[in-house]
């Protein structure tokens, strides 16, 4: 008797009860077993709204219309309780904050594996063993509110491991992942399909997945199949502007287009004035016994648009949110327009410095999204009639008109994080400071928010931390490599990222597109997105 595929699905369509349009149209699936399966798209084309379905959270937590079969491992889900179906299907969420219940790593690994009844030491093995799948056993006691998003994201994942899942559902698992991580991942998420797990990751880093050859890609469109199939063919199917290829591929098809419009950056230098924000030898640690910071030193000048790489837990969003006085030094300074931030408080600071937060659910609080864009600008005295022109222009700045009323918590991730940018964005802030602005986002998307903020008259100084080095190649005129709580290195794109050895001790893993400009930066003199790089340096 032929074995049966652990993942079949037919004629699914799901409709959600608030939306008048369906989420999944018509979908129709097997996935046999080892299969590696990248699912891509963009933001709001019915991925994740597949994987809650195969999971079985819709229609038990997610309410709607649902029609057609979805079969794990034989057995019609409709009729299966949900503890059963995630010893079956392991779940790895977008947001690790949404995943993560127990206080300590440990706890938290083994939180499943006592669920289900088993013996201590049986359980204390295991959960080690997941651990260290990982690469996190170093983290095995700390506690989990002290963590990085991205060894949120590894503890999430080796808490599903644990569990010995057959079937892997990956939502957006790489994320909040440093470039050395997300290849540790994809690695070992590599080698547990060749062992027989059925594999499907959800995926907006399309480039960083071709690279461990998924055996197939799955490229949906306004909740349709819209491709299905080998890797050879994908950029045929799609649209290079929507799904981030590789720069081999993206050339010649941008070539053979009108060439596209120059970014234009509204962040200009002022010459003569003072420092907009200062640290003078900023040393910080959460608690006496671990130093996350160590003497930094730096300026952020009008004019600076500035990317901050490197790993996880190196420190990045610490020093950030001392920046905007979140945190206070435990010796040094930082000075925001020449005060001390220890004499400033942060409603005072906010004034100039607006922040977008790494999880959007640590932000995100008000019934609706218009009364989330509202309040920050109310709270900061702004007129009515200016208030409702800027909310406005920053809901279409993140692509999110019409969605006023809705609920901000329940928007999917990706969604949220835009509502988080468009609140500080309607704050006008003298300085707009990220934090992981483009996770959780497809490419036409942050392409699209970014370009419109760049564009933004106002900011006199635009600071983002991300894993994403094609952000810095075509966004920032600076950029800032931290390591160890250290400032590691501090210049120009082209100056800061010419370095194997150091992006390789900083976990950075050079992407096509950097290499592309590297290689041609003494005929174009400038860092240029792909589409640009294409006639930049095309014959004639």
């Amino acid at each position: 008797m032929p074995e049966v595929d652990p993942l079949i699905i037919e004629d699914l369509t799901f409709r959600y009860r608030n939306r008048s349009e369906p989420a999944l149209k018509h979908v129709t699936l097997q996935v046999p077993k080892g299969e590696l399966l990248l699912v891509a798209g963009a933001s709001g084309c019915g991925k994740t709204t597949l994987a809650r379905c195969i999971n079985g959270l819709i229609p038990r937590s997610y309410k709607g219309d649902l029609d057609g079969m979805i079969q794990v491992l034989g057995q019609d889900v409709s009729s299966l309780p949900l503890s059963h179906i995630s010893q079956m299907v392991g779940t790895v969420l977008q947001d690790p904050e949404r995943q993560i219940l127990g206080t300590r790593v440990l706890a938290e690994v083994a939180f499943g594996l006592e669920n289900l009844g088993w013996e201590r030491q049986r359980i204390l093995a295991t959960a080690e063993e997941a651990l260290d799948t990982m690469g996190v056993l170093n983290l095995r006691d700390r506690e989990t509110f002290s963590l990085s998003g991205g060894e949120k994201q590894k503890v999430a994942l080796a808490g599903v491991l644990a569990m010995h899942p057959q079937i892997l559902l990956l939502d957006e698992p790489l994320a909040s992942l440093d470039p050395a991580s997300a290849r540790e991942t994809l690695e070992r998420v590599r080698a547990l399909a060749e062992a027989g797990m059925t594999v499907l990751m959800v995926e907006h880093r399309v480039e960083d997945v071709i690279r461990y050859k998924p055996d197939r890609v799955m490229f949906m469109s306004e909740g349709e199949i819209r491709y299905l199939g080998p890797l050879q063919g994908l950029e045929k199917a799609v649209n290079y502007h929507e799904v981030k290829l590789p720069v081999k591929m993206i050339l010649p098809l941008a070539a053979a287009d009108p060439p596209p419009p120059p970014l234009v950056s509204a962040v200009e230098a002022k010459p003569g004035t003072a420092p907009l924000v200062t640290f003078q030898d900023v040393a910080f640690g959460y608690d006496p016994e671990q130093s996350v910071l160590k003497g930094i030193s730096l300026t952020i000048n009008s004019g600076d648009v500035i990317a901050v790489l490197g790993p996880n837990g190196a420190g990045k969003t610490t020093l950030v949110k001392h920046a905007i006085g979140l945190l206070k030094p435990k010796s040094g300074q930082v000075l925001i327009g020449g005060k001390d931030t220890q004499d400033l408080s942060v409603a005072e600071i906010a004034s100039n410095l607006g922040y977008v937060f790494q999880s959007p659910s640590h932000m995100l609080f008000a019934p609706t999204v218009q009364d989330e864009l509202e309040f920050g600008p109310k709270n900061l005295g702004h007129p009515p009639d200016e208030i409702e022109r800027d909310v406005k222009r920053a809901l279409e700045i993140v692509n999110l008109e019409g969605m006023e009323g809705d609920p901000p918590l329940a928007l999917s991730f990706g969604q949220q994080k835009r509502v988080s940018i468009a609140a500080i964005l309607a704050m006008r802030s003298r300085i707009l400071v990220m934090d992981e602005p483009t996770a959780g986002q497809d490419y036409k998307n942050y392409m699209q928010f970014m370009h419109s903020i760049m564009a933004m008259p106002g900011f006199e100084a635009v600071l983002f931390i991300t894993h994403d080095i094609d952000m810095a190649v075509i966004f920032a005129n600076r950029v800032l490599l931290v390591a160890e709580g250290r400032l590691v290195a501090d210049g120009p794109p082209h100056q800061v990222l010419a370095d194997q050895q150091r992006l390789t001790d900083c976990r950075l893993v050079p992407t096509t597109l950097l290499q592309a400009n590297l290689e041609n930066f003494g005929r174009t003199g400038a860092f240029l997105r792909a589409e640009a790089l294409a006639h930049a340096i095309a014959p004639g």
